[in-house]
């Protein structure tokens, strides 16, 4: 596939060169990148019959939570089988360039700590991760007893993934943490998200009000494109390496 060169503006190398805090917002489109199929994508074969609100809700996992749960255990074997692409290692390249560099993700996938990046900020959650469905707490080893979903070592409640489902709120922590980033930052780079699920949309539109400079990086337009300083037309895998090169070392 041959991607025109992209080029980045010379107001936006200034930018780069300048910035002091640094915020990114990543969403499924850098996923997508990597061969994860994004959440409606992951309907396909033995899943083509339900739709992900059957499968991805407090309610469905009440009524049936084996089949959530093979769901999940599905979509883990995909997301292991692939790997980090150039998008997530110019992110973990770029943070030890800046004076504070903030990565907030939508994704569950846990690709950008497999590329390097820590203390990420995961607004819905890592599919990587279980917990326990009584109590809220992660769960990191439990015995093989056959069940599945298994059961909690310390209450024998249900497992089940530690991702935010519909009918759920997003992790107040995560939520305080990137809204706090947004209104902090000077440089706000949003990649590879349709921003339209809230409240992860409303992060960009924060950090303007507060006077920052605002970056999409997307390959289609999407609601924030007219309010964006730069807009950089292209895939993440693409446009971030470019842009990378830019920022002093």
């Amino acid at each position: 596939m041959h991607h025109p060169c992209v080029t980045i503006p010379a107001a936006l190398v200034e930018k780069l060169a300048t910035a002091r805090h640094v915020v990114v917002l990543t969403g499924a489109g850098v996923s997508a990148e990597s061969g994860v199929p994004t959440f409606r994508d992951a309907q396909t074969g033995l899943w083509a019959n339900f739709k992900p609100e059957d499968l991805a809700t407090p309610s469905a996992f009440r009524r049936d939570p084996k089949l959530v749960w093979e769901w999940y255990a599905w979509r883990r074997e995909t997301v292991a089988k692939v790997a980090p692409n150039p998008a997530h290692h110019a992110l973990t390249a770029m943070r030890g360039r800046f004076r504070q560099f903030t990565l907030i993700t939508q994704n569950v996938d846990g690709l950008h700590q497999r590329a390097g990046s820590e203390d990420v900020i995961e607004l819905h959650g890592n599919i990587t991760r279980t917990k326990c469905f009584q109590e809220d707490i992660v769960v990191t080893e439990w015995p093989d007893t056959g069940d599945l979903p298994p059961k909690c070592p310390r209450c024998g409640g249900l497992l089940r993934p530690d991702v935010v489902w519909f009918e759920e709120s997003l992790p107040e922590g995560a939520i305080a943490s990137a809204l706090a980033a947004s209104r902090a930052c000077d440089l706000f780079l949003s990649v590879g998200t349709s921003t339209v699920v809230y409240p992860a949309a409303s992060l960009p539109l924060e950090a303007r009000d507060a006077g920052a400079t605002i970056v999409e990086i997307n390959p289609q337009p999407t609601p924030l494109t007219p309010k964006a300083d730069f807009v950089l037309s292209g895939p993440a895998g693409v446009v971030l390496p470019v842009l990378l090169k830019h920022v002093p070392a």
